[in-house]
């Protein structure tokens, strides 16, 4: 049997799983000007996971690079969730 794709399912995801909290809160503490690094760390993956040679760990990188670069997309999105009052805004942050 050949289980990569299962595996490969349950990381993609755990991985997605644990990427919302982090853009809840890398919103709340610094806010979306964080976006540049998800850019870099998604297009890293990306190239990292396309000179992998092990099936199952190009897979988990390139999963991870773009669930980085949706994350930029949802850090906008989470912004505009705190304005409408869905989630909390951090006092201590300035805008």
């Amino acid at each position: 049997m050949n289980f990569q794709g299962v595996i490969i399912g349950i990381v993609a995801f755990a991985i997605i799983g644990v990427f919302h909290p982090i853009v809840i809160k890398s919103e709340y503490y610094i806010g979306k000007k964080v976006w540049p690094a998800f850019l870099l760390i998604g297009l890293l993956l990306i190239v990292f996971s396309m000179y992998m040679d092990h099936i199952t760990v190009s897979a988990i990188a390139g999963i991870t690079g773009f669930t980085s670069l949706w994350s930029i997309h949802e850090l906008f999105e989470q912004e505009e969730r705190v304005k409408k009052g869905w989630f909390p805004k951090n006092p201590k942050k300035s805008d």
